[in-house]
């Protein structure tokens, strides 16, 4: 498939999966869910689903929940992508933005090193 009609495509999925678990379904542990990403195979038979939550406690019930729900997500997703086959939907955690927080964290520390040894001399 054309690089451009396929990120154009990923980009229609990550909005449209998004608008689905916000306004289609009824599981509350879906609730706090953000889709970062969508990345989908040149065949498009399958979507990796990229996702964040916004309480990490919440991971392990998010991804189960996601799992349960994909078959039904899929589904509507079909009705609302016009599109003759629907890829599968394997949702996976997005923990960039986990890792991009864990970078500031160490660029503050030596930040606040340098500070503290600038004033010492």
């Amino acid at each position: 498939m054309n690089q451009i009609r396929l990120k154009r495509l990923n980009h229609t999925y990550s909005e449209e999966i998004s608008k689905i678990l916000h306004d289609e379904m009824k599981d509350p542990d879906l609730n706090f869910v953000t889709i970062t990403a969508c990345d989908t195979t040149n065949d498009l038979s399958f979507a990796k689903v990229y996702y964040t939550v916004l309480e990490d406690s919440k991971k392990d019930v998010v991804a189960a929940a996601l799992k349960k729900a994909s078959p039904s997500i899929r589904s509507i997703l079909s009705s609302r992508v016009n599109i003759r086959n629907t890829p599968e939907l394997r949702f996976v955690y997005d923990d960039s933005i986990e890792y991009g927080r864990r970078i500031d964290e160490v660029i503050e520390k030596i930040k606040e090193k340098d500070h503290h040894e600038g004033t010492d001399e």
